[in-house]
């Protein structure tokens, strides 16, 4: 006779979108014990929707607090906006000061939903966090957890994920990731179950800054800071109102009056806020073979000692390409099989074994392929 599942005491993440919704309503009707929180991580929740755009209004709590009476489970609002401020968005506005293009949502999920979050799930007797996620989580029959990408690789977002240890990974539970459907099912199976969020739009961009304007998202915070916009060998080409408004491999925007001597677009190379200077170039001087990334996170144990190939994903919609990567004193080093491009100090590399994550770790510094850049 095969044992019946357990029954955990689940503590439900609710945004107030179709996917959290769906998610908890799953684990729900799974035969958990579930209870449904939103997060108030705005100091002033009224500001942060526009449309489609970010999350946290007292308008999303409305919406999740309606999915969680729907589903018949209690329902609470956490404010945690005194975390979020510090660990995502004073962090957010520190490294794009330092020159360096972090990902708000792997810090979000690393310090807030599955630190904080969870910490705190733990200490009132739950046994996991349920989100919307759509990756999988695995057990070995040694009973450690492996994160996987989602079946649905259209949707997989296992790679802002990637920063979860394997104590996290024991207590997350991802109700949407192990089916292979589409966006448009999950919203019908929402209607369906009577949810009210089954037409609402999904967020999109970052959750704190409402308009999508990151540039004047910084400005406010760091003020204005003009310096020289230059080209590979020193020459101004034109200026800007700060360094901090820029990201390797941009190229609109660039606002340079001279054009490049081959009519050719330029394309930001670096980013120097020593001495508030922002280098641009052709499209090939970003073409990246190596890089160096520190403060490695593992879900699960370390990789051995020694060279191993893997696939790397570097945004969080980017496509996998071909590694070797080892680890080191600082971190891990990574070669890339072909060049790649678009690799910015700050972002995230997350390391992949076929659909295993194997880890995360933080850009440091790129090699280029061509020489002096």
């Amino acid at each position: 006779m095969t044992d019946a599942p357990r029954r955990l005491r689940v503590l439900a993440a609710m945004s107030g979108g179709v996917d959290s919704a769906v998610a908890a309503a799953r684990a729900a009707e799974a035969g958990h014990d579930v209870t449904g929180v939103h997060l108030a991580l705005s100091e002033n929740p009224k500001s942060f929707r526009t449309g489609a755009r970010g999350c946290c209004t007292i308008e999303d709590s409305h919406d999740a607090r309606r999915a969680a009476d729907v589903i018949g489970i209690p329902f609470y609002v956490w404010d945690l906006a005194e975390r979020f401020r510090e660990d995502v968005v004073d962090d957010f506005v520190a490294e794009y000061e330092a020159g360096r293009t972090p990902n708000p949502c792997l810090r979000c999920n690393e310090k807030i939903k599955f630190a904080a979050l969870l910490d705190k799930a733990l200490a009132l007797g739950f046994d996991a966090v349920c989100t919307g996620h759509y990756a999988t989580v695995v057990t070995r029959e040694d009973g450690t957890r492996e994160l996987h990408r989602a079946s649905d690789m259209a949707k997989d977002q296992s790679y802002v994920l990637g920063v979860l240890d394997e104590r996290q990974l024991a207590h997350a539970m991802f109700p949407l990731g192990d089916t292979v459907t589409t966006k448009a099912e999950i919203r019908e199976e929402a209607a369906r179950r009577g949810l009210f969020v089954a037409k609402k739009p999904d967020s999109h961009d970052i959750c704190f800054i409402a308009d999508g304007d990151t540039q004047g998202f910084l400005a406010k915070r760091l003020g204005r800071a003009e310096g020289d916009i230059v080209d590979e060998a020193g020459t101004v080409l034109g200026r800007h109102e700060g360094a901090y408004g820029y990201t390797i491999g941009q190229r609109k925007g660039l606002r340079i009056g001279t054009p490049a001597p081959d009519g050719k677009p330029r394309y930001v190379l670096d980013i120097s806020p020593v001495d508030n200077t922002v280098t641009v170039g052709p499209v090939e001087a970003l073409d990246v073979t190596a890089l160096t990334a520190i403060r490695p996170r593992w879900c699960g144990t370390a990789p051995t000692a020694g060279p191993r190939a893997y696939t790397a994903q570097l945004r969080a919609h980017g496509e996998e390409t071909a590694v070797t990567a080892e680890t080191t004193e600082d971190g891990i080093a990574v070669t890339f099989t072909e060049p790649v491009r678009g690799v910015a100090p700050g972002q995230a590399i997350v390391l992949y074994d076929g659909t295993r994550v194997v880890g995360s770790a933080t850009i440091a510094t790129t090699t280029r392929a061509t020489a002096g850049v």
